[in-house]
């Protein structure tokens, strides 16, 4: 093992299942130097079988590159265990990062009492109600404490290994984390944005996927099970056929 001296600030673990273009934005959108030694970092592929990455694993060569079994929450655990950092950063492969966050981990990084944290929700839309939907999350966030996984969740490498990580939910794995991380020490919420994309809402519409997600949210807070939410959302809440089983993840953009 090497000394923490010796491991970069923060890995970022982004877990893709057939998220060519997307993550190719997202490494191209990166606002950092890919020889910095403060950053790692590991995309985590859940279909192994998929070519379409080869070109970009070839052509992004800094980037730690892993396969494992598809669903979010066994795939980001994947990338936690490959990654050095002694933080672990969580972003999906349609996010960007605004300008700012690495000064943010490195400011957590002195702050002892923080173990862990996520960031102000953007989407990348003109639509009025997208800033509505923001308001609702800054709220939420803010007076819960409780991100979502597309809020680029950061967490202290020694605090996430001590939850043992994320569970292997059918829905909610990012709630679940955050839930049990704000037992290990405080979250922050620094004003720096990650830039996520609206085309759920935009194709759902923005009234019925808002909707959607608070039902969700209040189920799972009453008790319902993630795998019966799993069930529920891919047999009729959602209007896309699914990415995943609903025994192992939720396709990105609860």
């Amino acid at each position: 093992m090497f000394p923490d001296r010796c491991r970069p600030l923060v890995s970022l673990v982004v877990p893709v299942l057939r998220d060519t273009a997307e993550l190719s934005g997202l490494l191209d959108a990166l606002p950092v130097d890919p020889l910095d030694p403060r950053i790692e970092v590991v995309v985590v592929n859940g279909d192994a079988g998929d070519r379409s990455l080869d070109p970009l694993r070839r052509r992004v060569t800094s980037v730690r590159w892993i396969d494992s079994d598809p669903g979010r929450g066994r795939q980001m655990n994947a990338g936690a265990r490959a990654a050095s950092g002694r933080w672990l950063l969580f972003v999906h492969a349609d996010a960007r990062l605004g300008a700012g966050w690495l000064a943010v981990l490195d400011e957590a990084e002195e702050r002892p009492d923080v173990a862990g944290g996520a960031f102000r929700l953007a989407l990348a839309s003109a639509h009025w109600a997208a800033r509505v939907v923001e308001r609702g999350v800054a709220v939420r966030t803010r007076c819960l404490g409780l991100p979502y996984g597309d809020q680029a969740i950061f967490v202290r490498r020694e605090a996430f290994e001590a939850l043992g990580g994320y569970r292997p939910l059918a829905l909610m794995e990012d709630v679940d984390f955050v839930r049990r991380l704000r037992r290990r020490g405080r979250l922050w919420f620094p004003p720096v944005s990650v830039r996520a994309s609206a085309r759920r809402w935009e194709r759902d519409g923005w009234l019925r996927r808002t909707v959607l997600n608070l039902v969700l949210l209040a189920l799972y807070g009453a008790g319902v099970s993630p795998d019966r939410l799993g069930r529920w959302y891919y047999g009729r809440c959602s209007s896309e056929p699914p990415r995943r089983s609903p025994s192992v993840g939720i396709p990105e953009g609860r």
